[in-house]
């Protein structure tokens, strides 16, 4: 079924009555009862103290949750001026319908600048807000992009592989490029509504990706806000990430057929301009079973080995093999090789023109090795110094990206 809109009858209905706003902050959700009153709250005062002049809309775009999630949303009295639309969105279920149903409601109201946070956010404060929108209402930039103080182990994905990728690929050193908090300005908004990806896998799948590569590549005016800690509800690397692994992989992979142009005359990386919160936090701590992570990748060696030695380079596979006969206390895939798994991997992706989702699948358990090595090689470190292991991290994957083009070249197109 083709959905020309993601806003049901009663959503559009109080976008008509509001008629116009300057802000709106869209908040997706989907079972989040214990939080969303603490988001909203907080959004809020944010709008209250730092835009108080300004007409601010409050958009809960929601799931079809099955808890009470809609219920305490709808019952939370805000500060006056503001209004607050809470509505199920419809379309393939999925956090980018429920962006789409935020920017159409954005677009709707001619809004300046559009904030987006998340609903499991435990750490969010007031000044987030000011954070998030300042970059675009003062200075003029278009998408402001999430810095966090986060635990070193919450955010697996993204410091192992997608800002490192995203980073050598696209030349900008954007922390979190799949931060769930972030902001845009309307020619964003008009961008995203108009691009033919709503009712495809990326914007079930990799939304998040998807925004950021687009803005990079379109020569949008990009910054981060640092917003200091995050604390919402992490999720264990060995029960929760593999299906948000194979999904944002798909997706970066997808991308780099569609932006080939823009990322191989690409060299090094710079720096964004980074606003917000100044200082130094150690968060809350992510607990991680080492042991349960090790013992998928071993299984998955057991499963997958034979496939493994066809598609990675012999160097690859040995360091690989090593890996499986190695203890929980000696257990090590060096940096170097996962960088090269990495790109042999992307280049494998690039060849095959069938089955690419089986091909990510098969590629889950090594992502497991390297989280498992990560964690053993910080084990003793805070957040503040596993930090500097992911910035060593990401300049290797710059270091071998001339590996990645001659990989890539060689694939049949």
């Amino acid at each position: 079924m083709t959905y020309n809109t993601a806003l049901r009858t009663y959503g559009s209905k109080r976008i008509e009555e509001i008629e116009s706003a300057d802000i709106m902050v869209g908040i997706p959700c989907y079972n989040n009862e214990k939080t969303i009153q603490h988001v909203i709250q907080m959004v809020s005062h944010g709008l209250a103290k730092h835009c108080g002049n300004k007409r601010c809309v409050i958009f809960i775009a929601d799931g079809g949750s099955t808890d009470d999630t809609r219920e305490v949303a709808k019952e939370f009295q805000l500060k006056p001026w503001q209004e607050k639309v809470v509505t199920i969105y419809r379309g393939p279920a999925g956090k980018g319908t429920a962006l789409r149903s935020v920017f159409e409601a954005a677009k709707r109201l001619k809004i300046q600048a559009c904030a987006v946070v998340d609903s499991d956010l435990r750490s969010i404060t007031p000044d987030w807000i000011k954070y998030l929108l300042c970059p675009v209402m003062e200075k003029g930039y278009q998408f402001v992009a999430p810095v966090y103080v986060r635990h070193k182990y919450d955010g697996t994905i993204t410091n192992n592989i997608v800002y490192n990728i995203t980073r050598a690929l696209y030349g900008k050193r954007m922390r979190q490029p799949i931060g769930g908090d972030f902001a845009i300005s309307g020619d964003v908004i008009n961008f995203y509504i108009e691009q033919d990806v709503w009712e495809t896998d990326i914007a079930r799948f990799g939304i998040d990706i998807w925004m950021t590569t687009s803005v990079i590549t379109h020569d949008f005016k990009i910054c981060q806000s640092n917003l200091g800690v995050k604390i919402h509800d992490a999720k264990d690397p060995a029960q929760h990430l593999g299906p948000m692994f194979r999904q944002v992989i798909w997706t970066i992979f997808y991308l780099m057929e569609q932006y080939e142009s823009c990322w191989k005359n690409i060299k090094g990386s710079e720096p964004l301009e980074t606003f917000g919160f100044q200082g130094s936090l150690e968060p809350e701590a992510v607990t991680t079973n080492l042991e349960g992570i090790i013992e998928s990748f071993k299984i998955g060696f057991q499963q997958f080995s034979v496939l493994w030695q066809d598609i990675f380079t012999a160097e690859s596979f040995r360091h690989i093999e090593e890996a499986s006969k190695l203890d929980t206390d000696q257990f090590h895939l060096p940096t170097d090789a996962w960088v090269r798994i990495l790109y042999e991997l992307a280049s494998t992706y690039h060849a095959w023109k069938i089955n690419r989702y089986k091909l990510v699948d098969l590629m889950t358990p090594l992502y497991y090795a390297r989280v498992a090595s990560f964690v053993r090689q910080t084990w003793d470190m805070s957040s503040q110094e596993a930090e500097q292991v992911v910035e060593d991290q990401a300049i290797k994957f710059e270091n071998h990206k001339d590996y990645l083009i001659e990989l890539w070249n060689k694939k049949p197109s």
